[in-house]
Formats: structure tokens, C-alpha cells, sequence
């Protein structure tokens, strides 16, 4: 319950006098997302013109974006770096207040029906095989060729609810799967693409010293196209095919940063063709975030 110097904030928001707005907007973002609600309940109940919705509008998207910067902030800082989270942050951005916990339990729910499948003999041609059954003949999910450079192909939310996604998000959904599942599993940041590497590595691998950028490659997997499996021959195919060097980077594991920061430039790429120069604005900014962790 906000207090009734908080209500005569609010009530400011319409004042005619530029410098009197903006302090009032300086003082009621500082209440961060928690007091969104109230501003929107306060606007129900009250008569106030149209300066005053457009204000309201924009200090809400303002909070909403604050929330997401201030969350990916602290992300890139985490030691963990989880991406499941990080694809969450990118989805508050297309729909602030949406129910992440709810979206959790969807996908812990994924990762139990394959973990049922799942057993200690099986090779890694049949792990494979049973994370393909499960995702896209059980569940459902597919490759969006239709709109594939559409926005809900990155939104993690969309791809949950729609069963369709681009090559990145479909490989965060498997990569991160095959993560909580102790698959050894990871996103390859092919150009013009996205895909995962099945590494040849002992659960304890770390106890031996050996990194995932160390270890060898025994296959990949295309989420994309129902999680087919290629060699090393026919990534050497697609570069040649795409006049792109076969440069060690597209052939071995990327970070979780980087696949965040794709799917940041993804949506940069989706609003630069729609002309929405504001959302590629705000993306960008994001995306520094990430940018300077790299450099």
C-alpha cells in the first residue's frame, strides 16, 4: 500500500510545467516495478486527460526496461550465468509481467518426461535420440521457416506456447534441457544459423582438468530441423556453401553470453526492418551490457 504522498506523485504527472514532470518521474521510478500496479489501478479510479496516459505509458515502459537492464546487469555478473534466465530477461523485454515462474515450470516439466526416458546405458546417438522424440515428436516444437525472422521466434514465452522457434531459441530450449540433465550439449554460433555440439565428455570431466573447449566433438545437432544429426564434414559444407571461412569458433562450443547476445541481435535485426528505431535502441543497450563482458 503506497502512501498519499505517493498518490500526490502520481497525481503530478500531468503537470503542464516539463520540469515538474520530470522530477516527479525521477521520484516514482525510483519505487522500481512493484509500484506499476498501483499506477495503473490509480489511473482506473481517477478522470485525467490524455497528457496524462501518455506519461503514464511511457514512465511505465521506462520502469519495465530499467527492471530488464538492471536484471541482465546482474546476470552477466553471476558466476552461473544460467540460460534459462538469461533467455527470461530477454522475454520481460517483449512482455514485462509475464509469468516466468509459470514458463519454469513448463520446462521442468519437459525435463522430467526426458529424464523418465533416459538411462545410463544409452549412448549419445541415443540420448539424442529420445531429447528428438521428446521435444519435437511428443511435444510438438518445430522449426518457424513461415516467419522465421519474426520477434516470438526469440521470445521465450512465444516459443513455449507456440511450439515453433528459430535455430537459437529452439537450441537454448535443448541446450539448457540437456544441461539440468548433465548432457554434455552446447550451443555452436554458426553464422546464419544456430546449433549444438555433443562433446566426448566423462560426467567428472572437470575433475580432470579438461574444458569444453578442450574436448572433442563427437557430433552436432540441428534443433532446428528436428534435431538432426550432422559431422564435421557437413559444417565444412555449410561454410563453403555460405563463402564463410572454417574458422575454429564455428565449429566448437560457444558461451550462454553469447548466445544471449544473439538473441539480443536477433530482435535488433527484426525491429531495424520494422523501422522501430526506439526497441533497437533499448536492444543495443542491452546488448553492451554483454559486450563489455566479452571484450
Amino acid at each position: 500500500m503506497y502512501t498519499g504522498e505517493v498518490n500526490a506523485l502520481i497525481s503530478l504527472i500531468e503537470d503542464p510545467d516539463e520540469s515538474i514532470y520530470l522530477q516527479v518521474r525521477s521520484e516514482l521510478k525510483n519505487y522500481g516495478e512493484d509500484i506499476i500496479p498501483h499506477l495503473e489501478h490509480f489511473w482506473e479510479l481517477n478522470d485525467f486527460g490524455p497528457l496524462f496516459q501518455t506519461r503514464l505509458e511511457e514512465l511505465i515502459s521506462s520502469i519495465q526496461y530499467d527492471s530488464v537492464y538492471n536484471r541482465l546487469k546482474k546476470w552477466i555478473a553471476s558466476e552461473e550465468k544460467d540460460l534459462l534466465e538469461g533467455a527470461l530477461i530477454i522475454n520481460s523485454y517483449g512482455y514485462p509481467g509475464c509469468d516466468e515462474d509459470e514458463l519454469r515450470r513448463i520446462v521442468s516439466r519437459i525435463r522430467q518426461d526426458i529424464w523418465l526416458e533416459l538411462n545410463d546405458n544409452l549412448t549419445a546417438v541415443e540420448v539424442v535420440r529420445v531429447f528428438n522424440h521428446m521435444l519435437f515428436k511428443v511435444y510438438g516444437f518445430e522449426g518457424d521457416r513461415d516467419s522465421y525472422d519474426q520477434p516470438q521466434n526469440s521470445f521465450f514465452s512465444d516459443v513455449l506456447s507456440n511450439k515453433r522457434g528459430n535455430p537459437l531459441s529452439l537450441s537454448i530450449l535443448y541446450g539448457y534441457l540437456a544441461k539440468a540433465l548433465d548432457i554434455p550439449l552446447y550451443g555452436v554460433n554458426l553464422p546464419s544459423h544456430f546449433i549444438l555440439c555433443y562433446l566426448d565428455l566423462d560426467p567428472d570431466y572437470r575433475d580432470w582438468g579438461i574444458s569444453e573447449k578442450d574436448a572433442d566433438i563427437l557430433f552436432y545437432v540441428n534443433p532446428f530441423s528436428q534435431g538432426t544429426m550432422l559431422m564435421k564434414e557437413e559444417i565444412d559444407e555449410f561454410l563453403r556453401t555460405h563463402d564463410l571461412p572454417q574458422d575454429e569458433r564455428f565449429y566448437k562450443p560457444c558461451s550462454n553470453v553469447d548466445m544471449i547476445s544473439r538473441m539480443i541481435n536477433n530482435l535488433i535485426h527484426t525491429y531495424i526492418a520494422k523501422n522501430q528505431e526506439d526497441k533497437v535502441r533499448e536492444l543495443k543497450s542491452l546488448q553492451s551490457i554483454l559486450l563489455e563482458w566479452t571484450v
